[in-house]
């Protein structure tokens, strides 16, 4: 079922694209494809992020949000022109590939572990996630369980226990971050979660941090244009200006500043001076 919502999902995607829309000046407004992981719409990083590159550029964005692995997937089928995900190792052999290239970072933030107040695992305060996983195995865990940047994490973090998932206390949901972190509020389970689609669902959430600070848990995020060698169709100037804002100082400077209940929710990489905007209007940043 989920294959096919998201196989339709991109259908859709594709027709638009071969539709320009024509905006209020007359001119026909281009469309761009972007396949991206949950976390950037779910945050609502791109609704804050992409409108004035729409407008400035005359262009429609229509964001694809599936977890990066079926971002990339979607990038080596030719279905989608620039790429916005989380899972550099993956990223590294998508390009290696030939599926993608002028991959540049973007921007990053942490991942958490998160569960119930009462904390049954006694992970509270541990700053060492294998110890923390560990200590989890055996009670409830809602995994994302899609191929996500997020999934491929938490397996890095298994692995690094030496611990292999099994049994009813492990619950692979198949869906995004916000759906995920639902479950598992719902089965007071712990889970691993990206910070800013945490803060942006935390309000409806009795789940807290309890696991956060180690270096393993940085969240990098990379965008990555689909190769017109490879796949002539596809909007390569489209991407390339894409990737150039994201990465531009206004580009970043939107990143930086973008916040979730006044803490900042993404740092920006490719100018890392950009953050010193958030700085000096004294957000509060939650690092």
């Amino acid at each position: 079922m989920q294959s096919r919502a998201l196989a339709i999902l991109v259908l859709f995607a594709v027709a638009g694209c071969g539709k320009p829309e024509r905006a209020a000046t007359g001119r026909q407004r281009e469309r761009l494809r972007l396949a991206t992981t949950t976390s950037t719409e779910a945050s609502g990083l791109l609704s804050y992020l992409l409108p004035p590159f729409e407008k400035r550029e005359n262009i429609k964005v229509d964001v694809i949000a599936v977890g990066t692995g079926k971002a990339l997937r979607l990038g080596e089928n030719g279905d989608v022109d620039v790429l916005l995900v989380h899972d550099r190792q993956a990223e590294d052999r998508f390009v290696g590939a030939g599926f993608g290239v002028n991959r540049r970072d973007v921007m990053h933030n942490d991942f958490v572990l998160v569960g119930p107040a009462r904390d049954p695992a006694g992970i509270k305060g541990l700053s060492d996630a294998s110890r923390a996983m560990r200590r989890i195995a055996g009670t409830a865990f809602a995994s994302r369980g899609d191929e996500s940047g997020t999934h491929a994490k938490e397996r890095e973090l298994w692995a690094a226990a030496d611990i292999t998932p099994a049994g009813s206390w492990y619950l692979s949901t198949g869906q995004g971050m916000g759906e995920t972190l639902m479950i598992a509020d719902e089965k007071q389970a712990y889970c691993l979660t990206d910070r800013a689609t945490y803060l942006a669902y935390r309000d409806k959430l009795e789940l807290v941090i309890l696991c956060e600070g180690d270096p393993r848990l940085m969240n990098y995020y990379g965008v990555i244009a689909v190769n017109p060698a490879k796949y002539p169709h596809v909007n390569y100037s489209g991407a390339m200006r894409l990737v150039t804002y994201l990465t531009s100082r206004a580009g970043q400077e939107k990143i930086a500043d973008f916040t979730i209940g006044g803490k900042q929710a993404f740092v920006a990489d490719a100018v890392p001076r950009a953050n010193r905007s958030v700085a000096a209007k004294g957000s509060n940043t939650e690092r």
